[in-house]
């Protein structure tokens, strides 16, 4: 069907684009074109079958195109009574793709349709069915239900026809119950659960070695006859088919059998093809026989090609790459391929990242070799995947840690060291937390792991940290009051400084926990309290659970084949119950818990659909009874730039000019409008309007009304008095209009916006943070991961983005962030009626991604929302091109 379509589509582009002049003017829009086609064909005479096709065909591609077809019905209801298979398929698939179910011209059909349900051919009774499962109509199902009903249960019918009937009949039965006589046919339909072919179907590979072994020879003839491509593509392209095809039957019926180790050498030449289409296919049927088999030598042989397949130009070869890898992994190689993915990780696209961490955390907890190997892992993917870390990933290493004794010292010590690093993720942080407040006691002896160090490295990281990740660090503080009686005071000083901040859930907290520290020594109370966590209950890992959800597993991944791989001997990460001794739980006894919060990079973040919609701009102001804004290539343009400069153009064409000056202190403002008459004769009924959208949060009006008239090449200037009330979301908009020889109506969006009532703030590097930690997540912060573009060297500009920033009236403050890449900047939004609000802001570029993060905190979720859409808009990729 693609070809077909293919070889008219072709013949559309090149008589509908490209065709002479004779036969369609250049300035004719396509759809004209085919009403004036059809029109002249008609003048010279009836279509005969073959030029119907050719002309249905390219009304296909047209729509295809995604234009508006109103044009060829009535030929693709004429070709569907054709007695020739190529005519009636495109007139069938015309009208399954043109015809909507309450289409007019479906009535004329039906009788078709029917002819062709009754007709001898099994192949139009399958066009026919296609037809009705497709529309589906109340009429049509009325109609035809008992002609389908009649070639599902004919005894002649073939059994792929009666198996389309079924499928249809299904189709209708979901979308028109009252239609089927459900009850009448059901015994019927019923009995047919019993027919032989059915029945030798089901049974034929299990239970028949003569027909098995006929499958195996057949098998291994497609396999030999394909073994060679060919030169012809549309050749090259079935051979595929089928050979994908058989290899996937081969590894259905047995993995032990030659014929998989044939499909294995096969597959290797594939997965190495210049074909990006032939590679993916390769890739994913390998990781089928991965799956499914129990020795994996073969596979393992190209294990080169399928690791630098993660380094595919395409990024569903990338995937399926993973994906084989995933299955491939067993105690063997799992260093190897777990090595390789954490260094793949670094640079992987973000939309593969969550899934390679879920994926790294289950090979290496299920291969693990040694503890010391499973920890090292663990904490890098930590360390490296950054946001990319599911909840359920520190989740997965907290309880392995806390049910194998054996592992509790090594991790704290290697935590521990992570942590002493200049940058350390907040995933990191939280595991460092919790192992250092159970375990940290068991290094405290050691050099370089005391008390006051631990709680130096810890504290230190706790101003990049959000919320929870504080107030889990607040349980580890009173966890330290129990066992490192030696920094109480330190402690007890954290506890007192946040029983002030405003975060409810960290204010009770302290609270509590300063109450708790403040008793007596000898009280046991606080030894109570602070008892060791006993180990958790017997659970599966909810990183497998996790991962089905993701989508990213298909059917044949390990998770059905765990049984059958060589699992690692040791160690064994024991589940012991309550009372510490061995138990079998439930698998699916999973707590809510564990399942975890989807720490996505923009899982809190603003959507850029929250930006204001031109169409939905369009159609409010028209409803307001004000002009529609006009349209032009650098209106947006223009009024982007104006977001973070003071001056610049606002609007030109050939008759006037509107330029912009401006200046803000505190909530108020004042813009300097210049119009200028460009042209030879004077604008006369001169009238300019402002328009605010909620006059609550925002006041413009002029200082003066503008004059009638402007003479020739002069320019009349209209100041505008703006005052910030409280946040708003939608720019002012001036409307222009005047007679110049006709009368000329300009409507613009003036450059106010909320950041324009910003001021820059000088902070320190412990104040910024300090601010930071106390503002906390959301809905206090948005978020947002964007595009960029590199410069020539490759390189981000960061001229361009300070300047930028710099522009929305936030002072960029150096020597803030660890990142010297990043940049931190900080500003007050002054408001009459809603008083100062902070606001910070910290942007992330990653020049080998070309991607970039905003985050903006504020203690007014509106100003945190508002303001990273304005700074993000002009520093992203997407809305530059």
């Amino acid at each position: 069907m693609r070809a077909l379509l293919k070889a008219f589509a072709d013949a559309a582009v090149h008589s509908v684009v490209c065709g002479s002049s004779q036969e369609k003017d250049a300035d004719i829009p396509t759809i004209e074109y085919f009403r004036r086609r059809r029109i002249s064909l008609r003048m010279h005479g009836n279509l005969d079958g073959y030029q119907k096709k050719k002309y249905v065909a390219k009304v296909i591609f047209t729509y295809i195109l995604g234009y508006k077809v109103d044009v060829g019905h009535m030929e693709a209801v004429n070709l569907i009574s054709s007695t020739k298979y190529s005519e009636k398929q495109i007139g069938y698939l015309a009208v399954t793709l043109l015809m909507h179910e309450n289409s007019d011209f479906l009535r004329l059909v039906v009788n078709s349709i029917r002819k062709d349900l009754n007709d001898n051919n099994e192949i139009s009774n399958c066009l026919a069915l296609h037809a009705i499962a497709n529309v589906g109509g109340q009429e049509m199902a009325e109609a035809l239900a008992e002609d389908v009903h009649r070639l599902l249960i004919s005894p002649t019918s073939p059994t792929f026809v009666r198996k389309k009937a079924a499928l249809t009949l299904l189709r209708l039965y979901r979308k028109h119950p009252d239609v089927i006589p459900a009850a009448e046919w059901a015994l019927r339909i019923v009995s047919l659960m019993d027919d032989g072919d059915l029945l030798r179907v089901t049974h034929m590979k299990a239970e028949d070695p003569t027909i098995r072994t006929v499958m195996y020879k057949v098998l291994e003839t497609i396999m030999n006859n394909c073994a060679e491509p060919s030169r012809n593509v549309q050749h090259n392209n079935a051979q595929h088919a089928v050979l994908f095809e058989a290899i996937s039957l081969a590894i259905q019926l047995d993995t032990n059998s030659p014929l998989v180790n044939t499909a294995a050498i096969l597959l290797a030449r594939f997965i190495s093809s210049k074909e990006t289409n032939v590679r993916y296919l390769g890739l994913d049927t390998m990781a089928q026989l991965a799956a499914r088999t129990e020795n994996l030598d073969a596979i393992k042989k190209h294990q080169g090609t399928i690791i630098l397949s993660l380094r595919d130009k395409d990024i569903s070869v990338r995937r399926r790459a993973l994906d084989l890898l995933y299955s491939m992994c067993d105690t063997e190689n799992s260093e190897l391929i777990v090595g390789e993915l954490l260094r793949y990780l670094k640079i992987a696209d973000y939309g593969l990242r969550e899934e390679m961490v879920l994926k790294i955390a289950i090979l290496t907890e299920k291969y693990a070799g040694t503890y010391k190997w499973y920890v090292d892992t663990i904490l890098e993917l930590l360390s490296a995947a950054g946001d990319h870390v599911g909840e359920e990933v520190w989740y997965r290493v907290v309880q392995i840690v806390t049910n194998t004794e054996d592992l509790q010292a090594y991790a704290a010590k290697v935590v521990f060291e992570y942590l002493r690093s200049p940058s350390s993720h907040e995933s990191l942080v939280k595991v460092g937390g919790y192992i250092l407040g159970e375990y940290g006691h068991l290094i405290a002896n050691e050099s370089g792991y005391n008390p006051i160090e631990q709680f130096q490295v810890l504290h230190s990281k706790s101003q990049f940290c959000a919320a929870p990740t504080r107030a889990l660090l607040l349980s580890t503080y009173i966890k330290w009051v129990n066992v490192f009686p030696e920094i109480k005071p330190q402690l007890v000083n954290v506890f007192e400084r946040y029983r002030h901040v405003l975060d409810v859930d960290l204010q009770q907290r302290a609270c509590e926990f300063y109450a708790l520290a403040s008793r007596p020594e000898d009280d046991e109370l606080l030894q109570n309290v602070c008892e060791e966590i006993p180990p958790f209950p017997p659970r599966e890992s909810a990183l497998l659970g996790r991962l089905k959800t993701k989508g990213g597993d298909k059917s044949d991944t390990p998770l059905e084949r765990v049984s059958t791989k060589k699992m690692a001997k040791k160690p064994t990460f024991p589940q012991p119950n309550g009372n510490g001794t061995a138990a079998n739980g439930n698998a699916n006894d999973i707590t809510s818990s564990l399942m975890g919060l989807e720490i996505s990079s923009s899982s809190n973040a603003q959507s850029p659909s929250s930006q204001p919609d031109p169409s939905q701009t369009l159609t409010a102001l028209a409803e307001k009874g004000i002009s529609m804004l006009t349209v032009g290539p650098n209106v947006e343009r223009w009024f982007d730039k104006l977001l973070y400069s003071t001056e610049g153009v606002l609007y030109e064409d050939v008759q006037i000019q509107i330029g912009i000056k401006s200046r803000y202190h505190g909530h108020l403002g004042q813009l300097a409008i210049y119009m200028g008459n460009k042209i030879s004769a004077p604008f006369t009924s001169f009238t300019a309007t402002l328009h605010v959208d909620d006059p609550d949060a925002l006041s413009a009006t002029f200082a003066k009304i503008a004059p009638s008239t402007i003479a020739p090449r002069t320019q009349s200037q209209q100041l505008v008095h703006v005052e910030c009330k409280k946040p708003f979301t939608k720019p002012p908009t001036l409307s222009v209009s005047y007679l110049a020889g006709a009368h000329q109506t300009i409507a613009v969006r003036l450059p106010i916006v909320l950041t324009k009532f910003l001021e820059h703030v000088k902070l320190g590097q412990a104040d910024f943070f300090e601010r930071w930690r106390l503002i906390g997540g959301p809905p206090r912060e948005a978020q947002q991961i964007f595009p960029i573009t590199l410069d020539e060297s490759g390189h981000v500009d960061r001229t361009k983005q300070r300047q930028v920033v710099s522009g929305f009236n936030l002072n960029v403050l150096d020597g803030i962030d660890p990142n010297p890449n990043n940049i931190v900047a900080a500003g007050i939004l002054h408001m009459s009626n809603d008083g100062k609000v902070g606001c910070l802001m910290r942007l992330e570029p990653n020049p080998e991604a070309k991607l970039c993060r905003i985050t903006v905190r504020s203690t007014s979720e509106d100003v945190a929302a508002e303001a990273m859409k304005l700074v993000m808009k002009p520093l992203n990729a997407d809305s530059l091109s």
